[in-house]
Parts: C-alpha cells; structure tokens; sequence
C-alpha cells in the first residue's frame, strides 16, 4: 500500500462524518469556544485539511525519546499546549496568563482558569507541576534544558512556582518545548500511543509511521479551530508529496526540493510560501574516536569541500551556505570566517596529522532526515575521496540511526537539525557542553561560555556569549554546517490563514480550507 493509499481525502471526509472506529463527532465539529468566541468548524462551512510532512509520526509522549524530532513536535504542536509559546524574540500567554520574578532564582506563573483536557479534565496547576517534573526526570532529549530546575510547587490550582538552582535566563524560551498533560495520565498506559492534552486538536486515530487523524477539540480555551479536522499522513518521497498536493490529495506540504519546487510555482492552484529557516544540515565527526579526535583531521576535511558549490548545485534558491554552527536565523547566530576550499592544503594538513597515506572511515545517516540527504552525503563523500579519506556511505533505518547516534557508535553522520526554539541555546547550549557529550567533543572554556548564556537574561550580552561560542565551535572543526534549508511551503489555493513556520511546525487552529 502506498503512502497516498489506505485513508485518503475521501475517507477521512467519511470518518469525520460518521466517526472513526465507531466514534461518532457531531459534538466536536459543531461546538463553540469558551465565552461565545466563534463559531465551531461545521458552521464554518470548512472541511478537513490534509497536511504532509516528509518525516515520520513515530510517538505522541511530548516528554519521550522523540520529543524533539521535527514530526513529533508538529503534531504534539496541535495536540498540546505549553506555557508560553514564542512571539518573534520574546514568550508570550499561553497556559501562562502573566508571571513574575520574585528573584533571580525563582519564577512564579498565574495560569488560566478556563482550560479543559480533552478527557473533560479541568487543568491546574498539579498537572503543569507534574508534566514539567516528569520532563525534568526524563532521560530524553530535552533533560539539558531541565537539569538547573531545583523545585516546582503548586501552592494553590493557579498558580506555579519554579525554583533554579541557578539563574536561568533560558528558562521562558524552555517552556515553549513544555507540553501540558493531565497528571492522571502519567506513568497509566502508552502515552505514545493514546495522546490527551488540551491543545486545539484531539486524536482521532493513530498509526505509527503511517497517520494521524486529528478532530476538533470541543471548547478550546483560544477559539475553535476553523478546520473540521486534520489529516497528518507521512510521505516520504518527495515526488509523490507534490503530486498529491497537485491533485489535490493534500493540501499543504513541506519541505520541498528544488527541482520540485520549480515545477510547484507553475501549477495553478498551488502557491508558494517561503520564510528564512532554522532546519539546517549538519555533519558532525566523532571527536572522542581516532583520527577524528585531532583537530587536524577534522579542519583538513572542511579545506577539501567546495561546500558553496555543492550546496548551491542541489539545492539553489532552497537553502543558503552556512556560515555558523546555527542558521542566520536564529538568535545567538554570529558569521564566521569560510573555510577555504584547497584540496591541496587538505593533503599537506591530513600528513602532518600522520594520515599521509589517506584514511578509511563511514559516514551514516538515514534516508528522510532532509531533502536530498543522500546526493549531499554523496557530493561530500566523493570530494573527501579526491583527497584520500575513503568513507564507507551508511544510510541506515532511523531507529538505528538514533540509537548509534546516542550511543557514540560512529565514524561521521549526517542529519538535519532543528533550533526549534529559535534559540541559540536548544542546539548550543543542548548539545555542545562537555556533559552532553553528543559528538564526543569537550572544551572547557566552551562549557564556561554557555553556561554564563544560558544564566543571564540580559538579552544583549546572550548575544555575544554565544557568538563565541559559534567561534570556538567553528574553529574546532567539530562538523561541517554546510545548508540551512529555507521553510517553504506549498499549499492548495482553497487554504486560508496559513502561516508558514520556521522551525517545520505550523500551527492549523486558524487556518481554513474550502471547496
């Protein structure tokens, strides 16, 4: 069966008219927002949009292994609600209606009184309290953000109080990853499975690595959505997204390659949207393991990639060479010095290191980590060839992938990745500090630079430590950052109020679809 098979726009018109397994949904399509705020999404006239990402669903527990892949955090992004969410460089209400610092230690949150759980739960302050305690506990890959938190208490339904065992000037922009669950649910059942938050869609159905089908929550405490449901399905192949998206099959799609987004700009029926992004391309090396543990090596291989001719060859408009350990756009970025393409210099560099005679190693990675993945590992295998690295391509399964990843067990890899805050601190300050150890790489001062980031909430010097950091990164070589992708997206003319995303999470609560 392929990817566009099984449950197509016609079914899910079907489900969400007469429900799924048996469930029936007349209430939840037709029901209004707290306080008489709109109209629910059958008054509306609207139907239900299908939206396809080019990753995976794999898992709905916000606080699990998979709390930061890209499709994880889309669909958790329409399920759950957090704090705060990020308004352009600032935090802003969301759960949160206001909060205040006491003192450089403490941070006190009012929350709303008109939130309900999709299981008819009210929340409080128990189930905030709980949710960001098990997130703190949990060995995902969030815990960095989590690891100053010393208390959280709930002294009356609404109102919160955090403790740091430091100051944390990262702490609001943290919150924005936080997602809410009834502190009933947890540690009762597979929450990776059966997903309940107070976010503006509840889980209709569920299927690992295939679709999720998402229905309107009734009474969402900031309006009704205007969709009379949500379709997320995984394809992976680009050319059969964008054909479904040009027949009509879904609505929205992302992200698209370049030679297809070319054919996509004149298709009637479809536009384009695009904004600057934050996902980008990174390869890093395994500093703690030979050859890659001398700084030597790793700079000699930056020197043998022509990485703007590489990047511009495949991907052209869609993606922009970077000149950082993180994107232009997010904030902490600071431009570096380009490594010069001399395969010549790389030779001399890899000899004195002791590699005169060339090295064998292995690059891996998995297929849908980003568009075009395989040609960009291919471009930078072959130009490393030239010079004598002989590197063994692995393109593996996810799953394996993630758990080598984690593991160390690797020579170089390949991924797509994601500051989805827009923070330099989720990808500087998560994964570069000798502790996470997440390539290898320890550097003291490093760690000191970071650290005084993350604890000041003096947004200008933020600024400026972590434009060090971007030096010290750089200049260590511990990867090459060669593409930051551009977030474009492609949509049916029949969507309304769409608002492309950075990060590869667009929020569908107020978008529409017709026709």
């Amino acid at each position: 069966m392929t990817a566009t098979e099984g449950v197509g726009r016609r079914r899910f018109l079907a489900l969400l008219g007469a429900g799924a397994a048996g469930a029936s949904l007349p209430a939840l399509v037709t029901g209004c927002a707290p306080g008489g705020k709109g109209t629910g999404p059958a008054a509306g006239g609207n139907r239900p949009l299908s939206a396809a990402f080019y990753q995976a669903i794999n898992d709905l527990d916000p606080h699990g292994p998979s709390a930061v892949d890209e499709a994880s955090l889309l669909a958790n992004r329409q399920i759950y609600d957090t704090l705060a969410t990020w308004d352009g460089e600032k935090a802003a209400p969301s759960l949160a209606t206001s909060w205040r610092q006491p003192d450089e230690t403490t941070w006190e949150f009012t929350l709303r009184d008109d939130v309900v759980f999709h299981d008819g739960g009210k929340l409080t302050s128990a189930d905030v309290k709980a949710s960001l305690e098990r997130l703190a506990a949990s060995d995902g890959p969030q815990k960095p953000l989590w690891s100053t938190v010393d208390t959280i208490k709930a002294p009356d339904t609404h109102t919160l109080t955090i403790t740091t065992k430091e100051p944390v000037g990262t702490l609001l922009v943290n919150l924005t990853l936080a997602f809410i669950l009834p502190a009933a649910r947890l540690g009762k059942g597979d929450l990776s499975r059966k997903a309940v938050g107070s976010g503006p869609f509840a889980v209709e159905s569920f299927t690992p690595s295939s679709e999720l089908l998402l229905k309107p929550a009734p009474g969402y405490w900031g309006g009704a959505p205007k969709l009379a449901g949500l379709r997320l399905p995984y394809i992976p192949e680009s050319s059969t997204r964008m054909t479904s998206l040009q027949n009509g099959e879904v609505d929205v799609t992302w992200i698209i390659p370049p030679d297809e987004l070319e054919r996509l700009r004149g298709v009637d029926g479809v536009t384009i949207e695009s904004k600057p992004g934050v996902n980008y391309f990174l390869t890093w090396f395994n500093c703690g393991k030979k050859p890659f543990s001398d700084p030597r090596v790793r700079r000699a291989l930056l020197h043998a990639l022509d990485v703007r001719t590489i990047v511009s060859s495949l991907y052209g408009d869609a993606a922009a060479v970077m000149d950082a350990p993180i994107p232009s756009a997010v904030f902490g970025h600071a431009p570096q010095k380009p490594y010069e393409y001399d395969p010549e210099l790389a030779r001399r560099e890899l000899a004195e290191a002791g590699h005169g005679s060339g090295i064998r190693t292995s690059m891996m990675w998995f297929k849908d980590t980003g568009p075009l993945a395989t040609e960009l590992a291919q471009s930078i295998i072959s130009a490393w060839g030239k010079v004598g690295v002989v590197v063994e391509p692995q393109q593996i399964e996810k799953a394996a992938w993630l758990k080598r990843l984690t593991a160390l067990d690797w020579d170089i890899e390949l991924q797509v990745n994601t500051v989805t805050t827009g923070d330099a601190d989720y990808t500087l300050g998560r994964l570069y500090t000798s502790e996470a150890n997440r390539m290898g790489y320890a550097n003291k001062e490093l760690d000191g630079i970071l650290a005084k980031a993350k604890a000041t909430s003096d947004q200008d010097e933020r600024k400026s430590l972590y434009g060090r950091a971007c030096e010290i990164i750089w200049r260590d070589a511990v990867g090459v950052f060669p593409a930051a992708l551009a977030a474009t997206y492609g949509l049916r003319s029949t969507v309304a109020g769409f608002v492309p995303a950075a990060n590869s999470q667009p929020e569908f609560r107020t978008v529409s679809a017709t026709g």
